[in-house]
This record gives C-alpha cells, sequence and structure tokens, in this order.
C-alpha cells in the first residue's frame, strides 16, 4: 500500500507480464512445466483473470458510491484528475485575463480581483445599455 508521499514510480520495477508468464508456464527457462510453484496449475494470466473476477464480485456487492470512492482513491484517477483541474483554472485565469482587458480603469494596468472584474464587467454592461437606450 503506498502512503501519500509515495507514488507508483518508487515502486521497484517488476518482471514484464511476458516474462512471468514464460518462466512460470514453461516457455522460457522456468520449472519446466505447466504448474507453479504453489501447485495449482494455473499460469500467472489466469491467476490475473481470477482474481480481476474476485475483485469484480467483491466489488458488486459494494454501493455505487462506495465503487466510485474507492475508484478515486487510486493514485492514477488522482493524478488525471489534478491535471483536468489545472487546465480547467488556467482556461478560468484566462477568461478573466481577456474580460480583465475590455473593461476601462485607471489606471488601465491596474490590478484587480476576480470579483472586481466582474462587478466593473456588469457596471460597464449597463453604463453600455444606458448610452445605447438614450
Amino acid at each position: 500500500m503506498l502512503n501519500s508521499e509515495q507514488t507508483e514510480l518508487d515502486l521497484p520495477p517488476a518482471h514484464s507480464e511476458a516474462e512471468s508468464v514464460f518462466s512460470d508456464c514453461g516457455g522460457g527457462g522456468g520449472s519446466g512445466g505447466t504448474e507453479d510453484s504453489a501447485g495449482t496449475g494455473l499460469c500467472p494470466q489466469s491467476r490475473v483473470a481470477e482474481a480481476g473476477e474476485a475483485v469484480k464480485k467483491e466489488l458488486q456487492h459494494l454501493s455505487r458510491e462506495e465503487r466510485r470512492r474507492r475508484r478515486r482513491a487510486t493514485a492514477k484517477y488522482r493524478t488525471a484528475h489534478a491535471t483536468r483541474e489545472r487546465i480547467r483554472v488556467e482556461a478560468f485565469n484566462m477568461a478573466f485575463a481577456e474580460l480583465r482587458k475590455l473593461l476601462p480603469t485607471l489606471p488601465p494596468d491596474k490590478k484587480l480581483s476576480k470579483i472586481e472584474i466582474l462587478r466593473l464587467a456588469i457596471c460597464y454592461i449597463s453604463y453600455l445599455n444606458h448610452v445605447l437606450d438614450v
């Protein structure tokens, strides 16, 4: 289990799937037979498939919300979510910067907060509507 400071990259490198299959199932330099050391007679691929089915069966009894929580707890999901959120925030900030360029203020380069930009935009739009009505 990974703690909050560890990532999947900190784990030691494992054998590739092909190496495991060939070494355990007699395809290349392992035990020479089709039985693994536990004596179950299953290749790693079969064990992985059974493990996957066991996980599916285990997850079936969980509620939809619990399955969602478990999926969101993975490091892969968290990094993907963080990336999407970073892109969203950057787009949001760029939109505010573009809106800020359209608003007249003195001095023109005055730094405004997001709420100030929105309030100023509302006032400016009201003023432009008033000018058009007159």
